[in-house]
């Protein structure tokens, strides 16, 4: 798996906690909230791996 697609599906998932969260806000559904906040809180940390990654393979 390329690190390009790394970057791609952390940005995917950073989305979907983005939706989550607005889920959760729309619905006033706490729990629904903190959880999308978290998957985009890990979705960042991944795109960021994955950036170190691509930098270090010189691309």
């Amino acid at each position: 798996m390329g690190k390009s697609t790394d970057i791609a599906r952390a940005k995917a998932r950073r989305l979907k906690g983005m939706i989550k969260e607005s889920d959760g806000i729309a619905l006033e559904n706490e729990r629904l909230k903190a959880e999308g906040r978290r998957e985009q809180a890990e979705a960042r940390r991944a795109e960021a791996r994955a950036r170190a990654a691509r930098a270090a393979a010189g691309r």
